[in-house]
């Protein structure tokens, strides 16, 4: 169920057989053999995304390989069903209705999901916030073009692990849905946790990796107890980043564009934290070529660092509450990005476009008006300066 504006969506590729060579070897042993590719998605309408007043053209580089064209990846922040979102999952197929043509207009967009989900389990004792979606969310998240989202949170396992198993099984149906979604950042041990998800896009391999380290914000319920290890399930937590490095260095060897989807920073907090900048870029050194992140429920800045391309805060998304001015800007981040070719890094990220966004008393967002995306450019710009970001 696509909007009239969704371009061409990519194949999938199965998790356990994500990629040649050295990620067949690591991740074949612990991804669930059940876990099938859907065939290609039908292709539609090549209709460009919709023009923002704050792109940012720059010169594609170029390469002795063949031109596969430019891929456009979408990221939102966070996304739950709580308060007045609840109700629409009543019919899935149209509960994000209003924003479906801006999310389906890119080739791939990435969101997190912020909620427990599935059946069973109770909520976690003594955390204030306990979220939770039924499976269908899934379902409205694949209708309303998003194709991968991260549950590698602090909100996953809101209702213990007693309700996993509901998790997993809605998992798998949603990966051979159609149209399909990938989740990532949650896994039956660490290794299905880290496993990226891959999409091809006309020839391009695209993949996704999700991870938290919100456990490194003061103000945050710890979560650390979460965390998936090779016994056990859970979520994939980087607050010891080498697994996720070695993830990253694995995928980076076929993958052509590597994204990074991060819970990270302190929750109220415009600039990013001394953490979140140099695990940015350490995970741009390591191989990644987009670093995306959320949990402050604010937007932080994004721009250029080493080569590679970081947005520390998209905001939330769709919200049971807009909260105040700062908590109800959002948007949609387009990016554009070109396949690497062989030798030194080029400058990857081609061109980088907000659409400016405001979450309403219904929860959802909205298009910001021309006053108020006036605004937005001009917070992005301090927003960036802050974060250590060139433009």
């Amino acid at each position: 169920m696509a909007g009239p504006g969704r371009g061409a969506r990519g194949v999938r590729r199965p998790r356990a057989v994500l990629l040649a060579g050295a990620v067949l070897s690591t991740l074949a042993a612990c991804t669930s053999p059940d876990r099938a590719a859907p065939p290609p998605s039908p292709s539609a309408s090549t209709s460009a995304p919709p023009a923002t007043p704050s792109a940012e053209p720059a010169d594609p580089p170029t390469s002795g390989e063949p031109d596969r064209g430019p891929v456009r990846i979408a990221v939102v922040g966070d996304i739950h069903f709580e308060g007045v979102l609840a109700g629409r999952l009543r019919d899935p197929g149209s509960a994000l209705a209003p924003v479906r043509d801006v999310l389906s207009a890119a080739d791939l967009t990435i969101a997190n999901l912020e909620t427990s989900l599935g059946s069973n389990g109770r909520p976690e004792p003594g955390k204030r916030f306990t979220f939770s979606a039924p499976p269908s969310a899934l379902t409205a998240l694949a209708a309303a073009g998003v194709d991968v989202v991260t549950m590698a949170n602090n909100h996953a396992l809101d209702f213990g692990r007693a309700r996993l198993p509901s998790t997993f099984r809605a998992v798998r149906a949603a990966a051979r849905a159609r149209p399909p979604l990938d989740v990532v950042g949650i896994g039956r041990d660490a290794g299905e946790a880290f496993a990226p998800a891959v999409v091809e896009v006309r020839g391009t391999l695209v993949a996704t990796i999700g991870a938290s380290v919100a456990d490194l914000d003061p103000t945050a319920d710890p979560t650390g107890d979460w965390a998936a290890t090779d016994t056990r399930p859970g979520i994939a937590d980087a607050v010891d980043p080498a697994r996720l490095l070695a993830q990253v260095r694995r995928t980076r060897r076929d993958a052509d564009v590597v994204v990074v989807y991060l819970h990270w920073g302190v929750q109220g907090r415009r600039c990013p934290s001394v953490d979140q900048r140099a695990l940015a870029r350490s995970l741009v050194g390591a191989g990644a070529d987009l670093v995306v992140g959320s949990h402050a429920h604010l937007l932080q800045g994004d721009g250029r660092l080493d080569g590679g391309y970081v947005a520390y805060g998209l905001g939330n998304y769709a919200w049971y509450s807009p909260g105040d001015d700062a908590t109800s800007r959002t948007g949609v981040l387009l990016l554009t990005v070109r396949p690497r070719p062989d030798g030194p890094r080029p400058p990857y990220v081609v061109r980088a476009a907000w659409e400016p966004q405001r979450i309403g008393a219904d929860g959802l967002p909205s298009t910001a008006s021309a006053e108020d995306a006036k605004r937005f450019r001009t917070d992005r710009e301090s927003l960036r300066a802050c974060s250590g970001l060139e433009p």
